[in-house]
């Protein structure tokens, strides 16, 4: 069974963590755009020099130099069984321009859809410790927490603030919303409540995803 999976979710979705579960479960690579773009400007590859130049002049990545990319990416053998894609695509452009990139093969688009306001309540809760860098989730009253494992203090990162989340939200809406909308009407799309337990969230993907992958 071959699996082609475009993974849609918000930040702080669990979308990172079921990727990562899939990818042990099917052998095949998770491909984050995120960590692609930071691995093109490392390798020094003409695509990867074109990025670097882009990001340190605080510009954004076009669609057209995003689709080269992975279309790079997808061409190298770990994909022989397919592939998770996490970040792309990120536009209705995108969109066509994968398809085009696979030839009419069969494409599986999961949504792990979570409230908004959950990912809010979710975000904020998380502190991380200022001595040994452990991320975890403490109660509403967090003035006096200290890190369990070794004492140090927990803070909120900058980009869990809850204002800062509402406005990361609305970002990937915007771009979300019609790349749902393109896939929405396919046999191969399908969403699962990602506020159920992790292990549920997982084989509700599963049991998605080998319903629809050739």
């Amino acid at each position: 069974m071959r699996v082609n999976l475009v993974l849609i979710g918000p930040p702080g979705g669990g979308k990172g963590t079921q990727a990562n579960r899939l990818t042990r479960r099917y052998g095949i690579p998770h491909i984050s755009t995120g960590d692609m773009l930071r691995q093109a400007v490392r390798e020094g590859s003409p695509l990867g020099q074109q990025v670097g130049g882009l990001i340190s002049r605080g510009s954004l990545v076009s669609d057209e130099l995003i689709t080269a990319l992975v279309q790079e990416r997808l061409a190298r053998g770990d994909t022989a069984g397919g592939f998770i894609l996490d970040g792309y695509p990120r536009t209705e452009a995108q969109a066509h321009a994968l398809d085009g990139i696979v030839s009419g093969a069969p494409l599986v688009i999961a949504l792990i859809d979570v409230p908004h306001e959950a990912i809010v309540r979710r975000l904020s809760s998380r502190r991380i410790c200022e001595s040994c860098s452990l991320t975890q989730s403490v109660s509403e009253d967090a003035q006096a927490e200290t890190c369990p494992y070794c004492g140090g203090r927990l803070v909120r990162r900058d980009d869990d603030d809850p204002e800062t989340v509402r406005r990361r939200l609305a970002t990937y809406a915007s771009l979300a919303n019609p790349v749902i909308a393109f896939y929405r009407a396919r046999p191969g799309f399908f969403a699962v409540d990602g506020l159920r337990p992790l292990d549920e969230v997982t084989d509700s993907l599963v049991t998605g995803i080998e319903r629809r992958a050739a």
